[in-house]
């Protein structure tokens, strides 16, 4: 699908055309192979970066051709599965050409469709910026929500309430960080080469821009590795409250087996269906409960003493 939208300074909302003109913003999403020869052949591009935004797996990085700088960053969505991943995004900067090209729906789209966005399509630098601003806030409030979802497994911690839910959870959310870690670290390798003004005329005011967005990088991608910690230190507690429980659980058993044990050894003995001491005295039972008690006793002393039980 390729589409062109025009905004200038001086016209309230943004516009969709029929074909390309001068200052307008060429979106392309999903290209099929005839369109990626079209776009190829009618801006004169290289068809081979074109295609490689199609790719899923495309990183972050930066290329100049023939004055036309392309620009791969990846930006964070929800798939059809309400999984986070995030996907590649191209820009192409020419002299007079400003394209987007993306596999899926570009999400920022709809803040410049719906008029929530001062801009304009004549502002070809400065919009780029606008879209690398606002695919930094979907990760910032991504990794805000994940953030919750960490406290939330802890609080059940606390309460010894955690389940084995929780950790595929964490198995999803440590995929979920690891893959925002893999395109924001690149992601602000680019923009520092982007700071440098060979690919895209900056301006003072883009200038700041880009350093902001270069701040916003970095606390996302320590706050990503914050959360990769929590999740390590959560899994870590969890182990070793359940091997504690599991000792005392042991303990408790050993100690119940071994109270068994000691009477159910004379018990037994009188109960075989031979001659045995005593046996014939009226006493002999009682005798034998005593000496099974306070054989019970002198092992329970002798356990606290030394601290077993």
């Amino acid at each position: 699908m390729i589409k062109y939208y025009y905004k200038s300074l001086r016209t309230a909302s943004i516009q969709e055309a029929d074909d390309y003109k001068r200052g307008a913003w060429v979106y392309v999403e999903a290209p099929s192979e005839h369109e990626i020869e079209l776009l190829a052949e009618k801006f004169k591009l290289d068809r081979g970066i074109l295609q490689d935004a199609l790719d899923t797996d495309e990183m972050p990085r930066l290329e100049k051709e023939d004055e036309v700088s392309y620009i791969f960053v990846r930006f964070a969505m929800m798939n059809e599965e309400k999984e986070l991943v995030t996907m590649p995004l191209l820009f192409v900067f020419g002299k007079e050409l400003l394209m987007t090209v993306s596999l899926v729906r570009l999400p920022p789209l709809a803040m410049f469709i719906q008029n929530k966005i001062e801009f304009a399509t004549t502002q070809r630098a400065k919009l780029v910026l606008q879209i690398l601003n606002l695919v930094s806030d979907h990760y910032d409030n991504y990794i805000a929500t994940t953030s919750k979802q960490i406290k939330l497994i802890r609080a059940h911690l606390r309460r010894h309430a955690i389940s084995n839910r929780d950790f595929v959870e964490f198995v999803t959310i440590e995929d979920e960080l690891n893959e925002f870690l893999s395109a924001l670290v690149p992601t602000n390798a680019t923009l520092r080469r982007l700071m440098l003004g060979r690919y895209m005329p900056l301006f003072e005011e883009d200038q700041d821009i880009v350093e902001d967005l270069l701040l916003n990088n970095e606390q996302s991608i320590e706050s990503c590795n914050s959360n990769l910690k929590s999740v390590a230190n959560i899994r870590e507690a969890y182990s070793s409250i359940s091997a504690n429980n599991l000792n005392r659980t042991i303990k408790v058993l050993t100690i119940a087996t071994v109270m068994i044990a000691i009477p159910n050894l004379f018990f037994s003995m009188y109960g075989m269906n031979l001659p045995l001491p005593l046996q014939s005295h009226p006493w002999a039972f009682p005798a034998l409960i005593s000496f099974s008690l306070a054989l019970l006793l002198g092992v329970a002393l002798y356990g606290r003493r030394k601290k077993i039980f």
